[in-house]
């Protein structure tokens, strides 16, 4: 005799299985009941914790059917030792990792910077960020064009623009040229240092202080003679640069300033 099983659900009316998924640091992932969209930080017996963009946390029981990830309903349940230990929680701007993440597609604005050690700086410490927000970052050859470059651009409520400027002391030249940009859909904001390479933390590249160049002699060559470094700035730069790790190892006044622009192009206004 053919045997039945007791279940004589229709397969049609049967809940499909639902995927279990490892809450790995960085995954991120909605809890549908408030709506909160985190990504994992912490995963303990029972709980998960999220924390979302604006760095708020909340713990989760971890129940079954209980989040989504990309729109589908999963069930979070604890990694192993191991894939929890091998993933990086944070990015090297010391936002939440997440692993796997594709690119955006890029963003109509952008953020400009004055010069290429500007631009590799701002990647080397700021990339995984801007990939997963979709901005992208171009330079500069100074700004002293910057008012027609704006004009060019044609800022505007889907376009933003951020421009990170060299030097923004009040009274100098960076700051006039700064002060006649006045679209409201572009941003200039700047750091106090003569060039880039200040901005990096002398005690990250070995050093007690960046020395004081005499006015009217290029910087980085003052500099590269009064350390005894060779003047191949070029090469200099690759040697400093490869000593920044993460933000750590950058001044806070470069660090508010390129945060504030991303928040500048990406604002809900301007995506």
């Amino acid at each position: 005799m053919r045997q039945y099983s007791a279940d004589l659900t229709p397969p049609w009316k049967k809940p499909k299985p639902v995927p279990e998924v490892p809450a790995d640091p960085g995954l991120v992932v909605e809890e549908p009941g408030t709506g909160f969209c985190g990504a994992v930080i912490r995963c303990e017996a029972g709980t998960v914790t999220l924390e979302d963009r604006f760095g708020k946390h909340r713990v989760f029981p971890l129940e079954p059917r209980g989040f989504l990830l990309e729109g589908q309903v999963v069930t979070l349940v604890r990694p192993s030792t191991s894939s929890a230990a091998l993933r990086p929680t944070r990015t090297a701007s010391g936002s939440v990792a997440v692993p796997g993440a594709r690119a955006r597609v890029a963003r109509a604005g952008r953020i400009y910077v004055e010069g290429r050690h500007d631009a590799e700086l701002v990647e080397r410490v700021w990339g995984d960020d801007l990939r997963i927000e979709g901005v992208v970052v171009e330079y500069l050859e100074g700004v002293d064009d910057l008012p027609s470059i704006v004009a060019e651009f044609a800022p505007g409520p889907d376009a933003r623009l951020g421009i990170l400027v060299d030097h923004l002391v009040p009274g100098t030249k960076e700051w006039r040229i700064a002060q006649s940009v006045t679209s409201e859909h572009a941003l200039v904001v700047g750091h106090p240092y003569i060039d880039i390479w200040e901005a990096v933390k002398p005690s990250s590249v070995g050093i007690t202080a960046w020395p004081r160049v005499p006015h009217g002699q290029d910087w980085k060559t003052g500099v590269c003679r009064s350390l005894g470094w060779p003047e191949n700035t070029g090469a200099v730069w690759q040697a400093i640069l490869k000593r920044v790790g993460s933000y750590k190892d950058l001044e806070p006044e470069l660090l508010g300033r390129v945060e504030e622009l991303i928040d500048f192009v990406t604002d809900s206004g301007g995506a």
